[in-house]
């Protein structure tokens, strides 16, 4: 299947309230009175943060198919801080903008937002799954464990990691809790490896207002460079939540009962994604939800499907976590106190299908955690010299270059 470049719209799908109406209404700011202050802080903390991801990556990756979950990498950092100590942990918390909070604060509001996500829509299907894999011949601090466990409603397993079959085992439970759409998110497990933090979340909804299939037409797609791709175009003619400005137009779509919505954002003929990337932020992403009003229009919108997978480490770094990386100043010590463990690899992987009928999507999240001792890897796969010499006089006995290693039976 070919691939659509997404660039010029931005699919931004947010889990915000509308009301419940056989109309489109735009979703208002969620100022529920049953949110705690710290509730209310985590939300918009991971506003800010989904955004400072979405635009670092956005300047690595230019004119690509971009597609990430903030939601998903948030909760694998979440549980990850419950580990970090020191200025470790300073990083991590301020990264996700959670400066402010005390740790019974962060994790109480995690856990309120995912029993606040499940089942808030019958019609709509939304599953969080987090899990712990950890080396069985180590010990890691059984609070760690516990509030991950509390909060999260982690899986904890232990493996044998140098054991084929853990990467099986691991991969099987990513599958599952991503129904399919992504199978696996490790290829191996390296020598070094002690832990797996994962994160999984699956989505799906049908519009509250399908596209008529019939409808559905060639069209094409015009790319950043001014070339043309053919598409399957969806056309719907409704009242939708509607607005425009001198740099873009933008609708939002609701699924379900209205609870969960996607929010496309066109930039005007004259302008580029880069230029509504630029003023993506807090509070021009609420300035502009305040503005939507309800008006008649046609829109018309590609079908797609698409997987994106990356590693986040360089973004992570870029945006001041580089000492969790680091094998020196890594300091995990909550989860494991004889020290010496540092985040080896962040790896994302993502799915998303756009139908007449709705949206499927699927995230998972890894936080690779290894140990730093002083030991080397080398793997003698590659041509080499080779010497056999006595070690007294250091004569040379032999000495060759090995280039085909053909083996005698």
């Amino acid at each position: 299947m070919r691939k659509l470049p997404t660039y010029l719209f931005i699919i931004l799908t947010t889990f915000i309230f509308l009301q419940c109406e056989d109309q489109f209404v735009f979703p208002v700011k969620n100022n529920d009175a049953s949110l705690t202050a710290s509730e209310q802080k985590i939300a918009s903390s991971s506003e800010i943060f989904g955004f400072k991801l979405f635009k670092k990556i956005s300047s690595i990756q230019k004119d690509s198919n971009i597609f990430i979950s903030p939601f998903s990498v948030s909760m694998a950092l979440g549980m990850t801080l419950n580990g970090a100590n020191k200025t470790t942990y300073d990083s991590i918390k301020t990264l996700l903008e959670l400066n402010g909070l005390t740790d019974p604060e962060i994790n109480q509001s995690y856990q309120s937002l995912i029993n606040r996500l499940d089942n808030l829509d019958p019609n709509v299907t939304f599953n969080i799954a987090n899990s712990i894999w950890y080396l069985n011949s180590m010990t890691f601090e059984q609070e760690f464990i516990n509030t991950n466990k509390t909060y999260f409603n982690a899986e904890v397993t232990g493996l044998d990691f140098s054991n084929p079959s853990s990467v099986d085992i691991i991969n099987n439970w990513v599958n599952q809790n991503t129904n399919g759409k992504i199978n696996e998110i490790l290829e191996s497990i390296p020598p070094d490896a002690v832990m797996y933090l994962i994160n999984a979340i699956y989505f799906k909804a049908d519009w509250k207002y399908k596209f008529d299939q019939s409808l559905t037409s060639d069209g094409l797609f015009t790319t950043t460079d001014g070339s043309n791709l053919s598409c399957k175009m969806m056309v719907q003619r409704n009242n939708f939540n509607y607005f425009s400005s001198d740099l873009f137009q933008a609708v939002d779509l609701p699924y379900g009962d209205s609870l969960f919505s996607m929010t496309i954002f066109l930039p005007n003929p004259d302008k580029n994604i880069d230029e509504i990337i630029s003023r993506l932020n807090y509070e021009n992403w609420n300035l502009w939800l305040g503005s939507f009003n309800v008006k008649e229009g046609m829109i018309a919108l590609p079908k797609f499907e698409i997987s994106y997978e990356d590693s986040l480490n360089k973004v992570l770094i870029l945006l001041g976590m580089g000492n969790a990386f680091s094998p020196s100043a890594a300091d995990f010590t909550r989860m494991y106190t004889m020290g010496g463990i540092f985040i080896s690899a962040v790896k994302h992987k993502t799915y998303i299908k756009v139908d007449e009928a709705g949206t499927e999507a699927a995230a998972v999240t890894s936080v690779e955690f290894s140990r730093s001792v002083s030991s080397f890897r080398m793997m003698i796969n590659r041509p080499f010299i080779y010497i056999i010499r006595e070690r007294t006089s250091n004569s040379i006995l032999f000495i060759g270059t090995m280039v085909n290693p053909v083996s005698i039976n």
